[in-house]
């Protein structure tokens, strides 16, 4: 039986980045005001232990939130020091988020030491304009100097991406997510931009200097690249922010593609694409898919049923166990 994979997060908003990119505010966005303390990472790790199953669990242990790598040196190997103790029994490792320009190799040597396997890059785009406009204070090329290296000391590599920044384009997402591919990375993550309160990005807005994505635009382009990575073996751990309360109930969220079911919207957008292929002279038809998309394949609120059912006068879904991932096969009754 297939692992399933656990994470167990533990935030440091904004606590190392002296950079403030144009739409950035940690506190909204992760929902999180209070800065963790050593002493509070053991209660944090055993708490979620105690909600996760025993058996077919491959746990880690997750830095995330802030650059964890800007942090002072002897912070970082004190939050590290506490997992010590659970590696070898649970959590098989650590992963964390950074910058591309806060790794070297003394940084990396020390992360090695204490049991990290995989960093995360927040990449954000890999146009350098795009990155003058967001305020990132680096280039494309530090995201591949700083890849490279991660890889050469035999860490997994993740590079986060955004959509919809000032100054970018479907185009240049679509760029962006080969630049990730060239680079090495496995994992990725991606983030439709949101105006949130506090940021520069707000004043931008406010001013109409700024207009943001659509939430049809953030799926389609979302499911054309979601797709390019899935053709390319690159894993996609996240689709749209985490659902906070400040972003659910508007108290952070200004504007934006902003959906609590972002990822189904997306995953709908998906199978509707390849549902939209099924264009057979037939009046009924059954579509045989896997069980874990059946729900995709319906779509969010059945979308992809009331779709097909404007073709044809009945649709019906099945699950066939045989079928694995976005697998089908259509009888035609």
């Amino acid at each position: 039986m297939k692992s399933r994979h656990y994470n167990i997060p533990i935030f440091i908003p904004e606590m190392a980045c002296p950079h403030r990119c144009v739409f950035c505010n940690q506190q909204t966005i992760t929902g999180q005001f209070d800065i963790p303390e050593p002493s509070d990472i053991k209660s944090i790790i055993e708490a979620y232990l105690a909600t996760i199953p025993l058996e077919n669990s491959n746990i880690q242990v997750a830095f995330f939130g802030g650059s964890f790598t800007g942090l002072p040196m002897d912070l970082q190997r004190n939050y590290l020091a506490v997992v010590q103790p659970f590696l070898s029994d649970r959590i098989s490792g650590i992963r964390l988020s950074t910058r591309p320009d806060y790794i070297d190799l003394d940084i990396l040597n020390m992360l090695k030491s204490y049991g990290v396997s995989h960093i995360e890059l927040g990449a954000q785009s890999m146009d350098d304009a795009v990155l003058r406009k967001a305020g990132r204070g680096h280039d494309a090329a530090a995201v591949f100097a700083a890849s490279q290296i991660i890889l050469s000391h035999g860490f997994e590599l993740g590079l986060q991406m955004m959509l919809g920044l000032p100054g970018d384009s479907s185009e240049k997402a679509l760029a962006t997510a080969r630049a990730i591919v060239e680079a090495g990375a496995k994992e990725t993550r991606i983030y439709p931009t949101l105006v949130v309160k506090g940021t520069a990005l707000e004043k931008l807005w406010r001013k109409g200097k700024y207009i943001p994505m659509t939430l049809e635009e953030a799926v389609k382009q979302s499911a054309t690249i979601y797709s390019y990575f899935e053709s390319e073996g690159v894993k996609v751990l996240r689709i749209g922010l985490y659902a906070s309360e400040e972003l659910v109930n508007n108290s952070g969220y200004l504007a934006g593609p902003f959906h609590a079911s972002f990822k189904e919207l997306v995953m709908t957008e998906i199978w509707r694409r390849e549902l939209d292929k099924v264009t057979v002279n037939a009046s009924r038809i059954r579509i045989h898919v896997a069980a874990n998309q059946l729900n995709h394949a319906v779509g969010y609120k059945k979308s992809n049923l009331e779709f097909l059912q404007t073709k044809f006068d009945s649709v019906k879904f099945k699950v066939d166990k045989a079928l694995k991932n976005r697998d089908y096969h259509v009888d035609y009754l």
